[in-house]
């Protein structure tokens, strides 16, 4: 069923502005500086077993239960956006940090090859007690993809061995054979971890552990029910109340609502996604795509952050997306590019690439700081200006998270199918694909996001007949296409323009995706958002910033007629496209509380940055969604 594959990160040259400076910002700081945090909160040491146990580094919350449970998979993360970073330049003091890592993990995996540092250093006799609460499947792996990402960069195989003894054990402990548990974690992430480890070595064991804790998942008894008696547990005692928060309410091929965690449930689609890939199974794709039209048609926010609800981290009901509370966290875009990327490879359909494009621009980017070294967990669309980055946190999850998806940013640039090659994201990026017997070279070169100039160069060894298929994206209404100078009709299917002729050396595709600032309204349904108006320039959802305004935010408005346009500004925050309107501002003085005529309005000057960059120039109020 897999139509197309991503072209890996590895084989792709990013060559933009816009993405080269973010990814030398990871290179350079955001790597450098995780390490270094992960050595100041001792999440480094912990690897070593110290005797005797130290105390805990985070205190514990009210429950007992501390986060320090899931260190391992922050060792995991920053060992993967540390290997991306190897594959566009090698540094031999990363590569030292990691293989000072692996050594640890060599010498804490005990002989049966399990290997999780809480456990082992602080309750090794309970091991494998609980899954649905304690992380040990999904720390796991988080190491493991860790491990295929420095295998990808390096070719070093050795914390891959290291890996492939810990899941030889995984097998003999869950399944369902005599005497083996019928579990799986709590905390889906495993499951797309090991179809990455049977891409990357082609065994078949990886993949046949995937499909069963996919397919295990929500079955009767409830796994999570039997392990909980086992530790003689009241049932009242789970805090979430229900299992659809591990989104194990149901088996996955029943569930019809996106519910729960929502980190948790994209991870599970995402898996789900590649499995339906693998086995040619239709009744799972069919599955995602009813997730993914609940999700987008009811759950989501303008951009493209999931799950409005700290208690839960996820989701509630339809059309509950509050804004000044909205918890909107990182590592769920990040999960839903994940996701978004496996659709677009079992169904070359816009909706897909332009999601993933959404969430990448704005909500997930919003998570890591211009500087690289400070971060948002959750991502308001309003905040007073109490809202502010953090250099870590206590489950610093969206750190490693946000920094890995940029580094890897080169694997969601193109895909590769039968005699085709897909374009899915511009600007500016470099790379070769084999198509038949041959080599295709495509170089494309843009400023993009900030305009839609976009430039192809399509280099085949030889003439010869293929495909390119190029993205036009849904935001674009009237979009132009030349083909070595010749003016092409645009008649995309389903948001790509396929483009098949004898392709010859030399030959240059031209195009031109014109983005004006526009309005946004939302569904009527969406409570919060009533009466007002976002803004929207190409990928880009903007919002404004109290510190541009020469009025309080709730002051002001943008009426409806008003006329919206773009402005570069060179010497705003390394070069960005504003937009700017004339609005109307309250200026009515009458110290009355209540009064019985209309407060006085005047005009006044907005002016919206991109929402990604809010809160680089220090914290201050921002709203992205204003009153008309």
């Amino acid at each position: 069923m897999r139509r197309y594959s991503s072209i890996p990160f590895a084989d792709v040259k990013i060559t933009g502005a816009f993405w080269s400076e973010r990814l030398e910002t990871v290179l350079t700081t955001t790597i450098p500086s995780q390490h270094a945090q992960l050595a100041k909160y001792n999440v480094l040491e912990s690897l070593k077993l110290p005797k005797p146990v130290p105390p805990l580094t985070f205190k514990p919350h009210a429950d007992g239960f501390s986060t320090q449970i899931f260190w391992d998979s922050d060792v995991g993360k920053w060992i993967e956006a540390a290997s991306y970073a190897l594959s566009h330049r090698r540094d031999a003091g990363v590569e030292a940090q990691i293989e000072a890592i692996i050594d640890d993990l060599e010498k804490a995996q005990e002989p049966d090859g399990y290997v999780n540092c809480w456990y082992l250093e602080r309750e090794p006799q309970n091991r494998w007690t609980n899954l649905r609460d304690n992380h040990e499947l999904y720390n796991l792996g988080h190491i493991l993809e860790g491990a295929v990402a420095y295998l990808r960069a390096t070719g070093k195989d050795r914390l891959m061995q290291v890996m492939e003894r810990a899941f030889d054990h995984v097998a003999t402990v869950f399944g369902r054979g005599p005497g083996q548990k019928r579990g799986y974690c709590g905390h889906p992430e495993v499951e797309l971890a090991l179809i990455k480890a049977w891409h990357a070595t082609g065994k078949r064991k990886y993949l046949d552990l995937a499909t069963y804790f996919v397919d295990e998942r929500g079955q009767q008894p409830h796994y999570f029910d039997q392990e909980r008696d086992a530790r003689g547990e009241p049932a009242g005692k789970y805090g979430q109340g229900t299992y659809e928060y591990s989104q194990s309410h149901l088996p996955v091929r029943q569930q019809t609502k996106v519910v729960g965690h929502a980190v948790r449930a994209m991870y599970l689609y995402t898996a789900m996604a590649d499995l339906a890939a693998e086995h040619d199974d239709t009744e799972l794709k069919q599955v995602c795509e009813t997730l993914w039209k609940d999700v987008t048609s009811t759950r989501m926010y303008v951009t493209g952050g999931f799950g409005p609800s700290a208690r839960n981290e996820g989701f509630t009901q339809d059309y509950d997306l509050p804004n000044d509370t909205a918890y909107a966290e990182t590592c769920a875009s990040c999960a839903m590019i994940f996701w978004a990327a496996r659709m677009l490879n079992l169904d070359l359909d816009g909706q897909y690439a332009d999601l993933l494009e959404l969430a990448l621009y704005n909500n997930a980017l919003a998570g890591l700081s211009r500087e690289g070294d400070t971060y948002f967990y959750d991502n308001k669309l309003d905040s007073d200006g109490s809202h502010r980055r953090w250099d870590w946190h206590p489950c610093p999850c969206c750190t490693m998270n946000v920094a890995r998806l940029v580094a890897s940013i080169g694997g969601y640039v193109y895909g590769v199918g039968d005699n085709e090659v897909a374009v899915h994201l511009y600007g500016g990026s470099e790379t070769e694909v084999t198509l038949g017997d041959g080599k295709v070279r495509i170089a494309e070169s843009s400023s993009y996001p900030w305009t839609g100039a976009i430039r192809i160069a399509v280099t085949p060894d030889a003439p010869r007949d293929f495909a390119v298929s190029l993205r036009i994206p849904a935001w674009c209404t009237a979009p132009k296409v030349r083909v070595a100078g010749a003016d092409v009709p645009v008649k995309a299917d389903r948001g790509y323009l396929r483009l098949t002729r004898t392709w010859k050396p030399g030959d240059v595709v031209e195009l031109d995706l014109p983005m004006p600032g526009e309005r946004l309204w939302p569904h009527p349904e969406i409570k919060a958002d009533v009466g007002r108006v976002a803004l929207r320039r190409g990928p880009l959802v903007y919002c404004f910033e109290a510190q541009d305004q020469k009025s309080p935010l709730h002051r002001l408005r943008l009426p409806r007629g008003n006329a919206v346009t773009d402005e570069f500004r060179s010497d705003l925050l390394g070069g960005i496209s504003v937009l700017r309107a004339e609005g109307q501002a309250i200026t009515d003085q009458d110290p009355a509380l209540y009064r019985t005529h209309p407060p006085a309005e005047g005009p006044s000057p907005l002016m919206a940055v991109p929402y990604y960059i809010w809160c680089n120039r220090g914290p201050n109020p921002m709203q992205v969604w204003m009153r008309e």
